[in-house]
């Protein structure tokens, strides 16, 4: 017999289907900054359309040097910026930690190889490899810690999860890149050089942050502002880099409009019945609604941060690069944007007495 769902996430009867009410200034700060990412990242795109030459890998800027050194530092960041003691704290929730893993690196391709067998035929061969790299991304680690904490979730069990995915996926997607386009019979890939290449440039800064993080930490927390700036100013210069070099090999003139308007209606199709699949599989499995949130937000989320210099390894000197990342930037977009909102609505659900996103605001995660 399955377990009963826990009377916690019984919404009462009165509660109305929207709750609209004023964000508090965090929330506020938040969305212009995602707001400002955006708009970023359209003008890197339109840049590049109009001005290819300027930002090729092999340009007059040179963008391909300065964004290995850029990806370097970047993910040396993010080993700094992980607690141990946080990663500690949700290490108990092993069948959690098993549907979250399971939906990024299990659930996301099979239901690529489902929607490619049945709508890829209108679908050009780039963009459906685009599609496929989205899947066996791993999890975001940033906006689902700050989701799970917004909905007032289990935030340490978010922490290892999001952590897990990205370290598997060092692994994994190479992996899974290769062997799809071995299968393809393009001009496959070297496993193992490829995964070696990737642990060099992602994990080993990983790692080599996270180890000096008891000198630093203090230092670190007094910069992330700027540490977040950083990040979001690399990911701009590498989208600038990939759509120049993609445009001046003909991606406009070959694909068109159109693909824009494919690529929103499959990151749509990706996202929906992703959330809804975690959020059902939590509830049979019988989590409480902590549990259940991050399992709802890890499990659904792919990530821009690490997909964007991923590709650049994968596929860089690629002429279509353009589109097989088109797919990961739209639904980063999307999925914050959806995110936001069950968050909202997550964050105003009674427990112990009425609550709400006014009375009592969700605190960001601490760095």
């Amino acid at each position: 017999m399955l377990p009963s769902r826990p009377a916690s996430r019984r919404a009462p009867a009165h509660r109305p289907l929207l709750r609209v009410s004023a964000p508090p200034s965090g929330q506020k700060a938040q969305r212009g900054a995602v707001d400002g990412f955006l708009l970023a990242m359209v003008a890197a795109v339109t840049v590049a359309s109009c001005f290819p030459q300027w930002g090729r890998s092999e340009g007059p800027l040179h963008l391909g040097r300065v964004l290995d050194v850029g990806v370097f530092c970047l993910f040396f960041l993010h080993g700094m910026g992980l607690s141990t003691d946080s990663l500690k704290a949700g290490a108990t929730r092993w069948r959690l930690h098993l549907l979250v893993q399971g939906c990024t690196y299990v659930l996301f391709p099979l239901w690529w190889a489902l929607l490619a067998a049945t709508a890829g035929r209108w679908v050009s061969h780039d963009l459906l490899m685009g599609f496929f790299y989205l899947a066996v991304l791993p999890s975001t680690v940033s906006s689902s810690v700050a989701m799970t904490a917004l909905a007032r979730g289990h935030v340490a069990a978010a922490v290892l999860n999001a952590t897990l995915s990205t370290l598997l996926g060092v692994f994994l997607t190479p992996l899974l890149v290769s062997l799809v386009i071995g299968q393809g019979g393009g001009a496959g890939m070297d496993v193992g050089d490829t995964m070696l290449k990737v642990a060099k440039m992602l994990l080993l800064p990983f790692v080599i942050g996270h180890l000096m993080r008891p000198l630093l930490a203090s230092r670190f927390s007094r910069i992330k502002k700027q540490t977040t700036l950083f990040d979001r100013g690399v990911i701009v210069l590498l989208v600038w880099s990939a759509f120049s070099d993609s445009v001046a090999d003909g991606l406009w003139s070959r694909h068109g409009i159109g693909l824009l308007a494919q690529a929103m209606v499959g990151a749509v199709a990706f996202l929906l019945p992703m959330l809804a699949f975690t959020r059902w599989a939590a509830r049979r499995m019988g989590f409480e609604v902590e549990d259940e949130i991050v399992a709802v937000f890890c499990g659904s989320k792919k990530t821009l941060a690490s997909g964007m210099p991923m590709a650049k390894l994968l596929f860089g000197g690629n002429a279509a690069m353009g589109v097989l990342i088109l797919p990961i930037m739209l639904y980063h977009q999307i999925q914050l944007f959806v995110c936001a909102v069950m968050a909202r609505r997550y964050a105003a659900r009674d427990a112990g007495g009425a609550r709400s996103l006014v009375s009592t605001p969700a605190q960001p995660p601490e760095a």
